[in-house]
């Protein structure tokens, strides 16, 4: 049975595929103990072994015994599902003691545990900014999507300052009564980017204009500090920062988000956000191995110092292939590729011919003409690995550079 409008529909991804921004989906399996390893189950039926060089788990905590033993016990105690939202039956010693662990490694009164970080960003600030009245959100102008939608929902008014840009920010609070009130939007580490706010700076007009500070620590949190608190932690400002949200999903090894702050603005989240009331809640061995994960962190730098090797070692080795990557701060390293079709064309290359897997970044995730791959160095990766890989990028970059001179 077709439905009436499927022509217009397909037309539109149609329009996706001319441009080179379909999305395609590479079906994976993880090996247990054996990441970044990966069985890719191509549509062909056929199954093969992929190193990953795109995944978030950045410190390989989705494997990691000390996570998978808390899971199992988990599961052996109490099942699988956590039986409904959290205000009807689904709140469990598993969320308690998480949001106990997360409220100790940000130094905050509270902490409230989302399905997501998407959810978390979402239901945070669109309900502080809605309960504010006359509320005002300044945003820089690379945040994610989620806080934007969180944003949108509030209904309030935005303000979008140029990405990192504190003089620019400084500008719009002056021009805004001191007496509003305020919320400054911002991330510590930016994905697409690989860069790192001036979070000193933002807190300090943040201070000085009377504003909420609002942290996404989604790719900081587990990697940088001493206890892996992020990067407000490891700048020592944490404590400076009125509400921080941050993710399980990444460096964690597992799903989830949650935000820590005081208890007032914390239980106004609880009390409003739909986000956070109408969703079932995480299940006990979820929590149970993020929680794991997060105290193993907040005492071991192994997996770190792993981690922070392997990116030097990686950013090394590009830039004396000259190959162009943005030279942020952070673990994160964009490869510019430039050309959408192109970008598609590198990924599908290294994943037929060379069994690795990266995944493309095209608009409208970053604008047209800056498409790249988003690659990460994580404490798994092997020297040989990172090798390996920077040498077939070289190869793949002087072909490419080669083929569009002949054009």
């Amino acid at each position: 049975m077709t439905c009436k409008y499927d022509a217009f529909f397909q037309d539109r991804i149609d329009t996706l595929k001319a441009e080179g921004r379909y999305r395609t989906f590479a079906t994976l399996e993880r090996i247990a103990g054996q990441f970044p390893k990966a069985l890719h189950h191509a549509t062909d039926g056929t199954v093969k072994e992929v190193t990953i060089w795109c995944s978030n788990d950045y410190l390989g905590m989705g494997q990691h015994p000390v996570v998978l033993e808390a899971m199992h016990d988990a599961i052996d105690r109490s099942g699988a599902g956590a039986g409904g939202t959290r205000n009807i039956s689904g709140t469990t010693r598993y969320h308690v003691e998480l949001e106990e662990s997360v409220a100790d490694l940000h130094d905050k009164e509270a902490a409230l545990v989302f399905s997501s970080g998407y959810t978390a960003n979402e239901g945070a600030l669109g309900t502080l900014a809605k309960l504010l009245p006359n509320c005002i959100i300044f945003s820089d102008a690379l945040n994610h999507a989620s806080m934007i939608h969180g944003m949108r929902s509030s209904g309030a008014e935005t303000k979008v300052f140029r990405h990192n840009d504190v003089a620019h920010l400084e500008e719009l609070l002056k021009a805004t009564d001191i007496k509003r009130p305020k919320i400054i939007a911002f991330e510590s580490v930016y994905s697409m980017e690989g860069d790192i706010s001036p979070i000193a700076e933002i807190v300090a007009l943040a201070e000085k204009y009377g504003a909420l500070s609002y942290l996404d620590e989604v790719h900081g949190v587990g990697l940088y500090g001493p206890r892996g608190a992020g990067v407000a932690e490891e700048r020592n400002l944490m404590h400076r920062v009125d509400i921080i949200e941050g993710t399980f999903g990444k460096a964690y090894g597992l799903v989830g988000g949650y935000i820590a702050g005081s208890k007032p603005v914390v239980d106004a989240v609880r009390s409003y956000a739909s986000t956070f009331i109408f969703t079932t809640s995480l299940p006990p061995a979820i929590l149970a191995g993020a929680r794991a994960s997060i105290e193993h962190l907040k005492v071991s730098n192994v997996e770190r110092d792993k981690q922070k090797a392997n990116v030097a070692r990686f950013k090394k080795l590009l830039s004396t292939q000259g190959l162009g990557f943005l030279q942020g701060e952070s673990h994160i390293v964009p490869l510019i590729v430039g050309e959408a079709t192109c970008c598609k064309m590198l990924t599908d290359v290294l994943l037929s011919e060379y069994n690795i897997y990266v995944q493309p970044i095209n608009y409208p995730t970053v604008p047209k003409g800056t498409e790249r791959m988003r690659l990460t160095a994580t404490a798994a990766h092997s020297t040989e690995d990172i090798h390996r890989f920077g040498d077939i990028l070289k190869d793949l970059w002087e072909q490419n550079h080669l083929l569009q001179a002949a054009a």
